[in-house]
């Protein structure tokens, strides 16, 4: 008998349809994962088991869990449910986690709601389970205090405190880095296999589905087009939508060859520290060092990475390069001008750099027209244009990413992710850089998207001399779009290298264990069956 089975589910949310007789099973001790892109129907069906559809949802067909059918289910009963029959985990831990409580009292809360224990009691499982996650750390940190490794396995603590059968992890490693990535992954492999229960991974990354699902069941548009075993619907692709996927998932960008330029940036035995708690009332403050003894260079026209773990100084080495953040010692230099005046950014150096961000949606301010939001590098310039010379720079920017100059009235709530990523770039291409830092700037869209996205860096390399700083925890990614590559680890550059002799031959043991713990998917020619 099935622990989950999904059957003919549609629904409806006002008179848009959503999702089309979905057919989906899970037996206890089962890795399945569901596939696609955003908007697909990944995330409705998790709600539509979970029983937490929107108040305007009209479902059919059936959701038995465990024997009960979830769509007939009242409230109070699948209030007692959730927790103890079906746990999810969030994608977005801080997100999904109280700010103001301790680790250890928000897993107990857990125990409290659905069990009559006492609070001492509940305590000792919340701590229990903490530790059995991995987290070594005291059940009395904050969630701030922890990375986002750490705050991952608080939500999957509280998610599985009360062994229940069947757990949903909604993209629970999609902003981690890759090692992280891997000891998550490792994790729920093992809760799986020791509570027996079944697992239900919603991802866009088919190679982490590779690495870890027993099954697959791959959706677009609100329909399961094709599922089945792993290795064997990796190995004989029906449908053109997972075909379009893994050629994605594997797309490599043609770079423009890069000819050898004098240096643009350069960074020399940089050190930033922070300062940290005293050790008692009188005690003095202590100290951290984020940035130490790090050197390096990038030349003109040169695509650098930089990679490393969450907490390895690649943040505090960005805002250092970008002017926002004083440094204690070394020097850093654009075109042999300081980035710092003192303890303050050199204005002069500064306009010749730009930045984009992570998530397009939070780098802009909803209630301005996408005209006004471009435009808003001008600042840094004396004479910035205006009017008819004004309107030209909008038009040619948006143009340049793909996008019609008649998008600049519009808002960026009616734009998608991809487009979004293309606005931000359009605002860091505005007032013609020579330096752009790429933070993160693909890691949060869909594996096509993404393609689309790193193939117009690459048309903006042909059409212009850009240098770039290309910071992710991709390592894929990393590979195919930079000449030379820049591994961090505890605040120190560890290796540096062209990129694909980073990559084949790593030298350091740290860098072999990043390569190390990078999913991969195999190799597309092998992977796809003649029609």
């Amino acid at each position: 008998m099935s622990l989950l089975s999904v059957e003919n589910l549609s629904l409806r949310i006002g008179k848009t349809p959503v999702l089309h007789d979905v057919d989906l099973t899970i037996a206890p001790g089962q890795i399945v994962a569901i596939t696609g892109e955003s908007g697909s129907g990944k995330s409705m069906t998790a709600l539509a088991i979970m029983g937490l559809l929107p108040d305007r949802a009209q479902p059919l067909g059936r959701v038995m869990l465990d024997g009960i059918d979830i769509l007939q289910t009242p409230e109070p009963a699948l209030c007692k449910m959730r927790g103890n029959t079906v746990g999810m985990v969030f994608q977005e831990p801080m997100s999904a986690l109280n700010p103001v409580m301790t680790i250890g009292a928000q897993v107990a809360e857990t125990v409290l709601v659905h069990e009559k224990v006492s609070r001492a009691a509940a305590q000792a499982r919340a701590a229990a389970m903490l530790t059995r996650v991995g987290l070594k750390v005291g059940p009395d940190r904050y969630p701030h205090e922890l990375s986002g490794g750490q705050r991952q396995r608080v939500v999957i603590a509280m998610a599985i405190v009360l062994r229940p059968k069947l757990l949903i992890a909604d993209e629970p490693t999609t902003a981690l880095d890759v090692t992280t990535q891997a000891r998550i992954l490792d994790l729920l492999r093992d809760l799986v296999r020791e509570f027996d229960m079944g697992l239900l991974l919603i991802t866009h990354d088919l190679a982490v589905v590779a690495d870890v699902a027993d099954r697959i069941a791959v959706m677009q548009k609100g329909r399961v087009v094709e599922a089945g075993e792993t290795a064997h619907l990796l190995a004989h692709m029906q449908h053109p939508y997972t075909r379009a996927l893994f050629t994605a998932s594997t797309h490599q960008v043609a770079l423009p060859a890069h000819r050898d330029q004098p240096v643009l940036l350069k960074g020399e035995n940089i050190l930033r520290d922070y300062p940290t708690a005293r050790q008692g009332l009188l005690g003095a403050p202590g100290s951290f060092r984020a940035l130490d003894d790090v050197s390096f260079h990038i030349n003109h026209g040169e695509r650098v990475g930089l990679v490393g773990e969450s907490g390895c100084g690649k943040s505090t080495l960005t805002r250092a390069i970008l002017g926002l953040d004083p440094i204690q010692g070394g020097s850093i230099t654009l075109e042999g001008q300081p980035v710092f005046t003192g303890k303050h950014p050199n204005r002069a150096v500064r306009r010749k750099m730009q930045v984009v961000f992570q998530d397009p949606y939070s780098s802009f301010n909803p209630r301005h027209r996408v005209d006004r939001l471009i435009t808003e590098p001008f600042h840094l310039l004396d004479t910035p244009p205006t009017g008819k010379k004004r309107d030209a720079a909008i038009a040619k920017a948006l143009h340049d990413v793909g996008l019609s100059p008649a998008d600049a009235q519009k808002y960026i709530h009616e734009f998608s992710g991809g487009q979004r990523q293309r606005i931000a770039i359009a605002r860091a291409l505005i007032v013609e850089p020579e330096l752009i830092v790429f933070d993160e700037a693909v890691s949060a869209l869909d594996v096509s998207v993404r393609a689309q996205v790193l193939d117009l860096i690459a048309d903006l390399c042909r059409a212009r001399p850009l240098a770039y700083l290309f910071i992710s925890h991709d390592l894929s990614v990393v590979r195919t779009i930079t000449d030379r590559v820049m591994v961090m680890q505890a605040g120190k550059i560890v290796e540096q290298g062209a990129t694909e002799q980073v990559f084949t031959a790593p030298q350091h043991p740290y860098t072999q264990s990043l390569i190390a713990a990078a999913p991969t998917l195999p190799e597309l020619s092998h992977a796809i069956d003649p029609l």
